[in-house]
């Protein structure tokens, strides 16, 4: 979940990286509270903003990404899945595509976005509810209930998301305007 530091400061925050092994037999080890864990333990402090990496017992291989794809996949097994099958065969068509990077740092900075827009929703709303006890049918009552609050913040957040994407445009003709710069410009067209 976090990057090796290249400074003192990343040094120290490192000392407060969980580490948990992954051992042969598919079972987890907590190396700080010296016992085995559950996919739900690792839910649980994705939940609690706990950071962590996920380590191959004998390879010492980073398995974050996997672990956290697993309790993707069983989240998207059970009760109400956040990604339909149109969404998924997108997001799949982009492996392998030039823009595969792109559209994953764009990913990455609208779902921060979007988390940010639910922060300030959470903000307005504070004192009236608890937001963890909240369910996504409770959710879906208070923001049919707040429409003009929420058009605000839609608003916002689709602002903000076109200026990511716009971002990502230029950054696109950036690359391209390097790596074709020498080229002559093709004819006018008669």
């Amino acid at each position: 979940m976090t990057q090796e530091p290249k400074d003192a400061a990343g040094a120290a925050s490192t000392a407060a990286l969980r580490i948990l092994k992954k051992y042969p037999n598919r079972r987890l080890y907590d190396t700080q509270a010296s016992c085995y864990i559950t996919l739900a333990d690792v839910k649980q402090m994705v939940l609690d903003g706990i950071e962590f990496e996920v380590r191959d017992a004998k390879t010492s291989e980073d398995l974050t990404r996997s672990i956290l794809l697993q309790i993707i996949l069983e989240e998207e097994a059970g009760g109400m899945p956040m990604f339909s099958a149109r969404s998924l065969a997108q997001i799949i068509r982009f492996y392998g595509h030039a823009m595969q990077g792109v559209m994953g740092n764009y990913l990455e900075k609208n779902l921060q976005a979007f988390v940010d827009m639910q922060g300030r929703l959470a903000e307005q709303a504070s004192g009236l509810y608890d937001p963890k006890s909240f369910t996504p049918e409770m959710w879906t009552q208070l923001m049919s209930g707040q429409a003009p609050v929420m058009q605000g913040l839609m608003g916002s957040y689709l602002e903000q998301s076109q200026q990511l994407f716009q971002q990502m445009q230029e950054q696109m003709q950036k690359q391209a305007g390097n790596l074709f710069g020498g080229f002559p410009p093709p004819p006018a067209q008669k």
